[in-house]
């Protein structure tokens, strides 16, 4: 029976309890051998560091909670794509990938799955919809699209691309599990960058994907044992320690997005705003369907570049960073590099700021 995501979240703050003794520390010890003592290997917890380590077990435990399936560890969000793709292609299969997406996912399947021989088709977001996936093996998702938050209907997808005998992997980094639940979907594995909003205060790069089918984890699991794409132990230490705080974060967030999204949308010097909780946005109805939240990333278009560069540096309370989901909000122009966006496009990331204060320097910076 699945478990309430108020029985998750509990559970993932007390999943240690079990384990404890007397004297136990509370907070999650940090480990960092690569070696363990093996008299025998017969039954041994740990091996060696690349197999596992009891930090990467109580991280992944977590994250298992969420998302209510196997969880590996990786040590960036492009380490976990790149073995969701590599754990389910081989030469001679086709992957369909947004062309609007993430662009180092395409960057990486241009420079090294298609010269091992994977067909790479690329097409928007939007054109999943209608799109025949006959003859692919893998179908590639990604919604919310990042950076132009276009939404897609997983379940639809997940139903035609089945149909078609393709596997679905979806980038769910924009939502968490906490937002966005495309294993219960259907999908057959979820990849994502706890880089962003999961460990959200910006000093830790992680990974992790996410799957019910056990052999196709498996197959995961062995990618990340044979190349070495681990994580770290002090990453994994940060993770462990930035989930907890993972449903307060995105509820300051995701209600100061809601509000500020709907006044830049008003605002004389915005000339388009993109927020899937907009009632007039073209996802909303989809997004407000499919997610449990809205999110805390805001598209907006400004009246050109030098406008919008002039937007990022007024604005006190703005970092301006190529992430997002941290503690702080934070805003790009994305077409510097090279987004298919029209140049006065920034991506806003909320952070948790107070809102009034935030939204007051945001509408001075515009005027």
């Amino acid at each position: 029976m699945k478990k309430d995501m108020g029985a998750r979240i509990a559970g993932l703050l007390h999943h240690r309890n079990a384990g404890l003794e007397k004297g136990d520390p509370v907070a999650l010890p940090l480990t960092t051998a690569t070696s363990f003592h093996l008299p025998s290997v017969q039954g041994a917890r740990h091996i060696y560091g690349r197999n596992g380590t009891p930090t990467w077990d109580a991280v992944e435990a977590q994250l298992a909670l969420l998302e209510e399936a196997e969880v590996v560890s990786f040590p960036t969000g492009m380490a976990a794509i790149a073995a969701g793709l590599f754990a389910t292609l081989r030469a001679g299969d086709t992957v369909i990938l947004p062309s609007d997406g993430y662009y180092v996912t395409r960057v990486l399947s241009d420079g090294f799955l298609a010269p091992l021989g994977v067909k790479v088709v690329q097409i928007p977001t939007l054109s999943f919809a209608g799109a025949d996936f006959t003859g692919a093996a893998v179908v590639y998702i990604e919604t919310p699209s990042n950076p132009g938050l276009d939404v897609i209907d997983i379940a639809d997808v997940v139903a035609r691309a089945h149909a078609a005998g393709a596997k679905v992997v979806v980038d769910n980094t924009t939502m968490t599990p906490l937002l966005q639940r495309p294993l219960d979907l259907g999908a057959d594995l979820v990849v994502a960058a706890d880089t962003k909003a999961p460990g959200g205060h910006s000093d830790a790069l992680f990974g992790h994907v996410a799957g019910r089918d056990a052999a196709l984890m498996a197959r995961v699991r062995d990618w990340r044992r044979l190349s070495g794409a681990v994580p770290g132990a002090m990453e994994a230490w940060l993770i462990h320690r930035g989930l907890e705080t993972l449903e307060i974060r995105l509820e300051r967030m995701c209600r100061s997005a809601e509000v500020i999204a709907a006044r830049l949308s008003d605002h004389a010097a915005v000339h388009s705003v993109r927020y899937p909780g907009l009632p007039d946005d073209p996802s909303h109805l989809l997004a407000k369907r499919q997610m449990s939240g809205f999110g805390f990333l805001i598209g907006i278009t400004l009246a050109d570049a030098t406008q919008a560069e002039a937007f990022l540096e007024r604005c006190p309370y703005m970092v301006r960073s190529t992430s997002f989901g941290g503690t702080h909000t934070s805003g790009e122009r994305r077409a510097r590099w090279g987004d298919a966006v029209p140049e006065g496009f920034v991506r806003l990331s909320i952070g948790v700021e107070p809102t009034e204060t935030l939204w007051a320097a945001m509408d001075a910076a515009l005027g």
